[in-house]
């Protein structure tokens, strides 16, 4: 999963939320995220256009804390 701006992500299918790790260290979980938006993200080439196309700024978040 090469990406310059996100390090590693999970989903959780019984909360839908998102949990997302940038390479800078932050750590945010999307709430409410559909699974199949999960799954494209998996599929995308570019992980962060993916990201900033169809999740920043569409779901609530919630920073948790940096690695």
């Amino acid at each position: 999963m090469p990406s310059s701006v996100i390090n590693h992500f999970s989903y959780d299918e019984h909360t839908k939320s998102l949990k997302i790790t940038f390479v800078t260290g932050m750590v945010y979980r999307y709430q409410d995220v559909p699974e199949k938006t999960y799954k494209m993200l998996k599929a995308s080439i570019s992980k962060g256009r993916y990201f900033n196309r169809y999740i920043k700024e569409k779901f609530k978040f919630q920073k948790l804390n940096d690695l």
